[in-house]
Order: structure tokens, then sequence, then C-alpha cells
């Protein structure tokens, strides 16, 4: 069985409240439960949380809950534990009920770029090549090549985040943003995972450790997890470029 885990908690610092905030009339945690309904392949959504407000939406969107534990709803949790923990939830009631769990859909409430098409891709990469660890959806930022990064030095001066020589010799080097090929950046709108991954964190690459090692990209334009209200614009132009409306506007939404 395909099963989905979407994490959300309250308490963001940068946008209190970001998880329901509404963009076109929805609850954002509403568009990765969306794209899950909207696979082929996934057969249950559940939500991991300890809040009051997310799991209402949840169990409007028909996902089940699970409850997060305290220690795991701080701002210094780490999603990757909060992860490992409702991939066993997840795992051992499937067992219960004399099942396996083949994949697991990983996505954020915070995190509405991700469409069912997009997660249907992923899980035919990872059948179709048993050596992939997951399939990650990702987004081109050149203009964020960390070529660019600066750092404040304790003189309160830039210098370079990564030293030029980094990227070979810095005489080839230049400020067009495209000089060093293309920059892709796991956008958080989904992962899909083999269990292997969530069973042995400890083996995965930084900074997302439950991505495994050998990591499938699926390629899409401005994907993002919202951090701050000023992402909201580029949230909402993406959703209407992929077919929604505002919510009422048309039958179905």
């Amino acid at each position: 069985m395909i099963c989905a885990l979407l994490l959300g908690r309250d308490g963001s610092r940068g946008f209190p409240g970001k998880n329901t905030t509404l963009v076109l009339g929805r609850p954002m945690m509403a568009y990765p439960l969306l794209a899950a309904k909207a696979s082929r392949h996934v057969a249950r959504s559940y939500v991991s949380t300890d809040s009051p407000g997310i799991k209402a939406v949840a169990a409007q969107y028909g996902a089940r809950i699970i409850e997060r534990p305290a220690e795991l709803c701080t701002p210094q949790a780490l999603g990757e534990d909060a992860f490992a923990h409702g991939y066993r939830v997840i795992r051992d009631e499937l067992r219960r009920e004399n099942q396996e769990l083949e994949l697991l859909v990983l996505l954020f409430c915070n995190a509405p770029t991700v469409t069912g098409e997009l997660i249907d891709q992923g899980i035919a990469a990872l059948r179709a090549n048993p050596n992939i660890d997951s399939a990650v959806s990702v987004s081109r930022y050149n203009m964020w090549s960390p070529l660019r990064a600066r750092r404040e030095t304790s003189e309160g001066l830039l210098e370079p985040f990564v030293p030029f020589r980094t990227f070979g010799d810095p005489n080839t080097l230049n400020c067009d943003r495209d000089s060093q090929g293309d920059v892709w950046f796991a956008d958080m709108g989904v992962s899909i995972v083999r269990p292997q991954c969530l069973e042995n964190l400890k083996n995965g690459l930084l900074p997302q450790k439950w991505m495994g090692r050998r990591i499938f990209p699926l390629k899409q334009w401005g994907g993002c997890d919202v951090d701050y209200d000023w992402q909201m614009p580029g949230v909402e132009l993406w959703l209407r470029r992929h077919g929604y409306v505002e919510a009422g506007a048309e039958k179905g939404s």
C-alpha cells in the first residue's frame, strides 16, 4: 500500500497560522491533501500534528490523524524525526491489517506546490528503478547559486559563504546567474520515499536525511514551502497556473 503523511504544527514564528491560512479560499494545507487524493496510487492520507485547527482541516479532507508527541512539536524538533514517528505509526497500523507499506509520500502543510500528477511521476520512477531511494520535487533557482551566497563577518562586512575555489579556478567565474549550470533546490513539495529511508535515517544525506542517498529529481517550477507571508503571491500564481480558482467559483472546488 502507498500512503501519504503530512506534517504540520502550530507555533510558526515567521508566519503565524500559516498552515491553515486561506489561499484561494482554501486552507494552505488543503492543497497537499488534494494532491494526495488526486494521485492514482495513494490509498490513505495521514496528518501528524498537535494542532486542533490542523486536525479539523485534516478531517474535512478525509485524512487520518496521528497524534504527534510534544517533543516533536517544538521549534527545535526536526522534520525527519516527525516523519520517522509518523512512518512507524502507519507501518504498525498496516501490519495489524496484514498489509505492508510500499512507499510513503511525505508532504508539508505549508508546501502547497504539489500535484497528484507529480506524485504519480515519483511513484513510477521508484517502481521502475529499485536502486532509487526517493523521488523529490525540485525547482530551478539559478539566482540562488551558492556562488552568489554571502555571509556577514565579525566586522559587519560580506564575504563568500562558500570559498570561490570550491567552484574551480576563480579566474573562470563570473556574475552571470547561469554560469554554474542549473541549480536545483528540493522545494519541499513532495518526497516519495522507500520505508528503508525512514528506518535508517542516519544513512541519509543532509540536510533532508529522509530522502536517503540516491535521490531522483521531480522537476517543476516555482515550488516552495511557505515560511513568510511575502511568499503568498507566488504560491497563488503557482496554484492558478495549475488550474485552481477561488473556492466556490467552480463546481467541485
